[in-house]
């Protein structure tokens, strides 16, 4: 029988993640609750593969200064969101175990974020959020669970966002290693030229997005998450206040109110 799966921000050991100062990874203490079993099987090793707190950077993360010489974008806490909203549906999707079809996974990712799949730069929490939201009620997505399953991945967000910046890097670090091991297998699945010469560049700078994204995360300061977390939360009540059925009507005939988020 299959365990449901339990995502990895929402076990107690996520609460203690502990990364170096330079972002890198750091012994992390086990949790009682987390451990295996004494002498698991090979169905068990895979288990706890994908129920464990996935890894951060193996090395330190560069500062900004180093890939950049422009200021970083004041939207990217707003870009943030986008990107964990995909992160936390496609985990979903996939039951925690993304490395059993990592191409699919990937593709997956990138049709719900906006921001690394289209290039798009929303200028607001409820924007970004009513852009994924769409997506996940389209007819390619509608079986997940259409709007109440939105819902619940808004939660993620902010379940991840309250644990903060260690935890960020670390989600962070695993939605790259899924995009990065997503295009190494591009090169070897039996793929059309089309789709390969289309879905490669595209992964391409995805990963240069999430790496950067890791990099911005680890240099603001601890306060700006629980900001964010409560804005994203004011956006999940007024989103409840709709209909499923006629969320999406709603929005198109109300222009967007304009919500400041704080300068990070």
């Amino acid at each position: 029988m299959i365990e449901p799966w339990t995502p990895w921000w929402k076990k107690p050991s996520a609460r203690s993640i502990s990364l170096g100062p330079d972002g890198s990874q750091l012994i992390r203490q086990v949790n009682a609750e987390d451990t295996a079993v004494p002498y698991p099987d090979a169905n068990t090793d895979q288990e706890a593969s994908i129920n464990e707190i996935p890894e951060g950077p193996e090395s330190p993360l560069p500062s900004l200064k180093q890939l950049t010489r422009t200021e970083p974008s004041p939207l990217l806490a707003v870009h943030l969101v986008d990107i964990l909203y995909s992160y936390c549906f496609t985990l979903r999707l996939y039951n925690g175990d993304w490395h059993s079809d990592p191409l699919g996974a990937s593709t997956v990712a990138l049709s719900m974020s906006k921001v690394m799949g289209q290039d798009a730069k929303p200028e607001t929490v409820p924007e970004a959020l009513a852009a994924c939201i769409e997506e996940t009620c389209s007819p390619a997505y509608r079986h997940t669970g259409g709007f109440r399953f939105a819902i619940g991945l808004v939660d993620d967000i902010i379940a991840i966002l309250s644990l903060g910046q260690n935890a960020l890097i670390c989600a962070l670090c695993d939605f790259h290693r899924l995009v990065e091991v997503g295009k190494s297998m591009l090169k070897v699945e039996k793929v059309g030229k089309t789709e390969r010469a289309q879905g490669s560049p595209k992964l391409r700078s995805a990963a240069r997005k999430l790496f950067f994204m890791t990099c911005w995360v680890h240099e603001q300061p601890d306060e700006a998450w629980p900001s964010l977390a409560h804005i994203v939360q004011v956006q999940k009540a007024s989103m409840e206040e709709l209909e499923t059925g006629n969320w999406k009507a709603d929005r198109k005939s109300k222009p967007q109110s304009a919500v400041l988020i704080e300068e990070l």
